[in-house]
């Protein structure tokens, strides 16, 4: 297996994040759920108000830098726990899975709550994902299947 390291992500990173996030939606059967343009998740993320934050997982390939994963989140406030790190996504491409990269990459999360003084970390896992509720599991994770989502849209 090729070396992987983390890095938080900077806007170039925009693009492929963007691939990622479709490859994503088509694992979970629904591609034509992303909606979000270019211009709106650069924004987003590097502009004058950021709203959300990244690590990416990085390897080299033929002396380029190929992002393979990514963990991008953002800050939330519950009432009853205080701010809480959100994570919106985490995602490792088919063929550095099983290989510890969505280790490194939620161990360097649990490190950024830390560091942020963050209460906790929050996420969402479909139901049918065995392979990530397994991973979970594996850091201790209480996954809580009370709730029900709500959500509008324009």
């Amino acid at each position: 297996m090729a070396d992987i390291h983390i890095r938080s992500a900077v806007k170039e990173d925009c693009g492929r994040l963007l691939e990622l996030v479709r490859e994503l939606a088509l694992f979970e059967h629904a591609p034509e759920k992303v909606t979000v343009t270019p211009q709106h998740f650069i924004e987003s993320g590097f502009g004058a108000s950021p709203v959300w934050w990244a690590f990416v997982a990085i390897t080299e390939s033929e002396g380029k830098e190929l992002i393979v994963g990514f963990a991008l989140y953002y800050i939330r406030f519950s009432t009853w726990k205080g701010q809480r790190i959100y994570l919106e996504d985490l995602f490792v491409t088919n063929d550095y899975r099983g290989k510890g990269t969505g280790k490194l990459l939620f161990e360097r999360m649990i490190e950024e709550m830390k560091e942020k003084q963050f209460n906790g970390i929050t996420w969402q896992v479909l139901e049918w994902n065995e392979p990530a509720i397994n991973f979970y599991k594996k850091y201790g994770a209480e996954l809580d299947a009370e709730w029900v989502n709500g959500e509008i849209s324009l």
